[in-house]
């Protein structure tokens, strides 16, 4: 199954990891999860790592930094860092090296930030703490950076705190943050998972051009294949914790060469055919929304909803996407207008709602690690909706758990788990299950499939259309994968700056001519094609 690494030259070595075993805790026993991987990393050098969820890339990624998760442990092989020995370096050592020289961007920044301290006091205290710069110097430094990451406000968004930004601007921040110190090791693991597409542009072309601009090496993970081919000089692919293969990113691209590889160049979108319908579940009338009444986000916004249809509302990082589902759902009463559930006005608050006005309309949140209770079970996680709405508990409980994890492709071994203990395909999974047990009539789903790699992610579309399709619930799907927009949506919204800019069936929306913004939105997907970043920036600028 696997093929050797091949030999390359750029810059001097600057990490080398040979024949690294990682064992992982679980079912009260150890057991490899990474297996004899090796990688050389060269100054300069970007290393792509893809695979499905589970393949060992982020645990490896970590490794990088002679790090590992609570539950996994390094048990042999080598792993060498400008000739430091990671493997047997004291835990000082190691802590002078991280957020220093070496540097690590989460795949979820919101369960990275503190939330009781200011984002530009985080941003620099690694650099400060380690002394690179002054204190003055830091911040000037990374409200530099936040401009080149295309931050709204670069000189004050640092004042906020991380519940007062968007998941995709929190994301730019975390990647300042790794860069500020000037590390020569960074570890990107899915770093703009949660950006949408055009934001995604710009992060890009900004991590790529800081890379570039200060000779930085980097591991970029991802499940992405047109981001990756953006980024990657090289592209290693693992599956099940082993090395399939590893090659140039273009000649990867145009002729990989393991059947592996080759499944994964492969997948492709499933194409729903669109379907009308006038029975409208979910009304929302002339709804205008503010935080806290002085910040307003929503201006006189109308979307229809069809019954047991898939509308997905696409739109950059603040259009007022997820903003539009708290009004939905409650978590945020509007300012003006009104949602109608089944013709009838919603209360606009919570907690003014019945249980089966709450039972009837479910929410899958985008961030799967903030959404769920790390000390509780996955059994407890997806049983208490059960107890909650339908009064279920003991051994009924436990079955139909049991049925629900089948559901969403998972088995009755995970019932005992923790979060910490899944992967995050893993984690989007159980909350999918979570909503499912409350046997909604809508479910909200807020980018539910944005950390998934394309193997999984086709397989939870299937189930999503299956089951809208047997039990005909409706999808509001949030969404900036314009991908996923095509494979499921019956219908789209376009929203911008929290105003719709249109809304109708899938095929009138992508069907050219489009509005101004709608056209940015759809020339902003990646393509498989190295050049396209470049080719793109070129064109537009």
């Amino acid at each position: 199954m696997t093929t050797k690494s091949k030999k390359r030259s750029k810059g001097d070595v600057l990490l080398e990891m040979k024949d690294v075993v990682i064992d992982g805790y679980s079912d009260e026993r150890w057991h490899e999860i990474v297996k004899g991987v090796g990688l050389t990393l060269r100054r300069g050098e970007i290393m792509g790592l893809i695979g499905e969820s589970g393949a060992g890339k982020s645990t490896l990624g970590l490794a990088a930094m002679g790090f590992t998760k609570p539950g996994c442990r390094l048990t042999s092989g080598s792993i060498t860092f400008d000739g430091i020995d990671l493997m047997t370096a004291s835990e000082t050592m190691k802590r002078q090296l991280w957020g220093s020289r070496i540097a690590y961007v989460a795949q979820s920044a919101a369960a990275s930030f503190n939330p009781a301290h200011r984002l530009l006091d985080q941003t620099v205290e690694s650099t400060i703490g380690h002394n690179i710069r002054s204190d003055s110097e830091a911040r000037q430094d990374a409200i530099d950076l936040y401009g080149s990451l295309q931050l709204p406000d670069p000189m004050n968004i640092g004042e906020r705190y991380p519940h007062q930004v968007s998941g995709g601007q929190l994301q730019r921040i975390m990647t300042a943050m790794a860069m500020s110190p000037r590390p020569d090791l960074i570890i990107f693991d899915e770093p703009t998972t949660a950006l949408d597409v055009t934001t995604q542009v710009e992060v890009l072309r900004s991590m790529r051009d800081i890379v570039e601009q200060f000779h930085t090496a980097a591991i970029y993970i991802t499940h992405d294949l047109a981001v990756v081919a953006q980024m990657a000089d090289f592209i290693k692919v693992l599956r099940y914790g082993e090395e399939v293969e590893e090659a140039k990113t273009r000649k990867m691209l145009k002729n990989p060469e393991m059947p592996y590889t080759k499944s994964l160049w492969s997948v492709r979108s499933l194409e729903k055919p669109e379907s009308k319908n006038d029975d409208i579940v979910i009304d929302i009338k002339n709804v205008d929304a503010a935080y806290g009444n002085t910040v307003k986000v929503l201006h006189d916004v109308n979307i229809e909803v069809p019954r047991g249809r898939t509308v997905a509302v696409v739109g950059e990082s603040g259009s007022g996407k997820s903003t539009t589902a708290r009004v939905i759902t409650g978590l945020l009463p509007p300012m003006k207008g009104e949602v109608l559930f089944n013709g009838e006005p919603l209360p606009p608050a919570l907690s003014n709602r019945t249980k089966d006005q709450l039972r009837r309309i479910q929410m899958i949140y985008q961030m799967a690690d903030t959404a769920m209770n790390p000390k509780q079970s996955v059994g407890d996680i997806i049983g208490r909706p059960l107890t909650f709405y339908h009064g279920i508990t003991g051994r009924a409980r436990e079955k139909r758990v049991i049925e629900l994890l089948e559901l969403i492709e998972l088995n009755e071994s995970f019932m005992d788990r923790l979060p910490s203990e899944l992967s995050g395909g893993q984690k989007q999974r159980i909350c999918i299950a979570r909503a499912l047990a409350a046997d909604p009539e809508v479910i909200i789903c807020d980018e539910v499939t944005s950390a998934l790699d394309q193997i999984v992610q086709e397989g939870i579309l299937k189930l999503l259309l299956r089951l809208q399709k047997e039990l005909n619930i409706t999808y509001l799907f949030i969404t900036h994968d314009i991908a996923v927009v095509k494979a499921i949506s019956d219908e789209i919204v376009v929203m911008f700056q929290g105003g719709v800019v249109e809304q109708g069936l899938k095929s009138e929306i992508l069907s050219p001519p489009h509005p101004d913004y709608t056209q940015l939105l759809l020339s902003s997907v990646p393509e498989m094609d190295p050049d396209w970043l470049t080719n793109l920036t070129s064109n537009r600028s």
